[in-house]
């Protein structure tokens, strides 16, 4: 028995928290705003019958040492599985972890989807979006981003919760694609266990604002604007926005990780790529914007 699925990376730009540990997980999530790409995460998982239960889980590609929402996602399948199996599951990784790019929520969502197929469990697509953002709330990696990146696209969230629960609004953005340059990883768990209650007036407002502008101008301008409010831009990142600004491109900074990001037209991707490439120590990402969202592969 195999399942392989794919889920699209996802960068937020601001966000509001709504956290209530007194709520189930799938109440709990973020509102914001970002997009998704088309690089991302896909997950193979081969399920043999075996005399008890165990799984092994391997990574290519950007390498994580942490594997505990893959195991908090296999751990709620097998709670629904009559029998003992071996689940073998492989990430093929696609993006840097930590870095912003809501892997962790990839990781989660294809699991959750090949895993579905793979046991023929019969879970629709919102229970299976419901068990990854669960998976991402108990483990404290992440809020909104399971939400998002089921979805795709260049999204405002303007509910929070899992799929099904939280809701959003998909805005088309025609042919912008998604340049990013990553420098460091932030820790997110860290971040929202001391940083939270200091940030959510801000981004609240943010999502108000963009919801009746929908401009991707105000998305960059409105993502520097959060960051510089939470003070994770160092001064490298803050050397990167100079320069494209000073050119005319605008930005915004991926939360949570020391990761510059662009939404670019196609006559303006020569030059993003010529003033990033002076950065020798950060790794560049070119994407287009995923539209699709989490999906079966096979």
């Amino acid at each position: 028995m195999k399942g392989v699925a794919f889920s699209p990376a996802h960068i937020t730009g601001f966000f509001k928290a709504e956290v209530d540990r007194s709520l189930r997980p799938e109440l709990q999530g973020s509102l914001g705003a970002g997009f998704s790409i088309e690089a991302g995460v896909t997950t193979t998982v081969k399920v043999e019958d075996s005399e008890f239960p165990d799984f092994k889980i391997t990574v290519s590609g950007y390498q994580s040492d942490n594997t505990q929402v893959s195991e908090f996602v296999i751990s709620e399948f097998l709670k629904y599985v009559n029998g003992n199996y071996l689940v073998s599951v492989n990430h093929d990784v696609r993006v840097p972890v930590g870095y912003g790019l809501g892997c962790s929520a990839a990781v989660a969502l294809s699991l959750a989807y090949a895993l579905n197929q793979a046991f023929d469990t019969g879970f629709s697509r919102e229970q299976l979006g419901q068990i990854a953002h669960k998976a991402e709330v108990c483990c404290q990696t992440g809020l909104g981003d399971v939400l998002a990146s089921y979805h795709g696209g260049f999204e405002i969230r303007t509910k929070g919760g899992a799929p099904g629960i939280g809701e959003l609004k998909k805005i088309p953005i025609g042919r912008y694609s998604a340049i990013m340059i990553c420098f460091s990883p932030i820790s997110t768990k860290q971040f929202l266990k001391e940083r939270l209650s200091s940030i959510n007036g801000l981004g609240g407002k943010m999502v108000s604002k963009l919801e009746r502008t929908q401009s991707v101008d105000e998305f960059h301008d409105y993502s520097v604007e959060f960051a510089k409010y939470v003070d994770i831009i160092t001064p490298k990142m803050q050397q990167v926005i100079d320069e494209l600004r000073s050119n005319g491109i605008r930005c915004g900074v991926a939360l949570f990780g020391e990761t510059i990001f662009t939404l670019v037209r196609p006559e303006q991707e020569g030059l993003v790529n010529e003033i990033l490439e002076r950065y020798s120590d950060g790794i560049i990402i070119r994407s287009q914007i995923d539209n699709s969202g989490a999906r079966l592969l096979s």
